[in-house]
């Protein structure tokens, strides 16, 4: 006899435990804002790395305008990972930006700092193309040794080295519409 269907929502809360609260999240992207704010940065342009951190530079593009800033915004899709849950080590573009990054402050707004690859690369790049100043914003800062030299100017978080969903954040397309991080047990 076949087993009756499963909730597909519990099925898919047993392959991960929450890290972060949304709550939690919220308070610390005002505090963020205000510490970008404070460094005056004249036409300003915000780019995130798509895919994973769509929503946590939508959240914070919102905090920036309540700390009265105004950038424009752009957008940069990278990838080092595919469907995969370990970096392939090399950075590939998928889309380029829209505006250009001549002469202007720079905010770079992506997901994780793990290996650093992603961050070096988007960060090499606008500064190749002319960028004034490329300043790194980043919701988690894992505590892992970094495959190139790196670090973040802002970071929201930092987390131990463990596979993270939600808040944007993917494995294999899920769980990005989580509105906290967790830590993936099994997918």
């Amino acid at each position: 006899m076949a087993e009756p269907p499963r909730d597909m929502a519990a099925v898919a809360q047993e392959a991960y435990v929450p890290l972060i609260p949304a709550d939690v999240i919220a308070e610390r992207l005002n505090d963020l804002a205000a510490q970008i704010e404070s460094r005056k940065l004249p036409n300003l342009l915000v780019v995130a790395i798509l895919k994973g951190s769509f929503v946590f530079a939508a959240d914070l593009i919102r905090a920036l305008h309540r700390a009265g800033l105004a950038p424009e915004v752009d957008f940069l899709t990278l990838s080092s990972y595919k469907k995969s849950k370990v970096s392939l080590g090399q950075v590939e573009i998928l889309r380029d930006l829209d505006l250009n990054v001549d002469g202007r402050h720079v905010l770079i707004i992506d997901d994780v700092l793990d290996s650093g690859r992603t961050l070096a690369f988007a960060k090499d790049l606008l500064a190749a193309r002319g960028a004034a100043n490329v300043l790194t914003c980043v919701l988690l800062e894992k505590q892992v040794p970094r495959a190139v030299a790196v670090t973040a100017d802002f970071s929201a978080f930092q987390c131990d080295d463990e596979f993270v969903v939600g808040y944007g954040m993917d494995v294999a397309h899920r769980f990005r519409e989580l509105p906290f991080v967790a830590r993936l047990v099994n997918a």
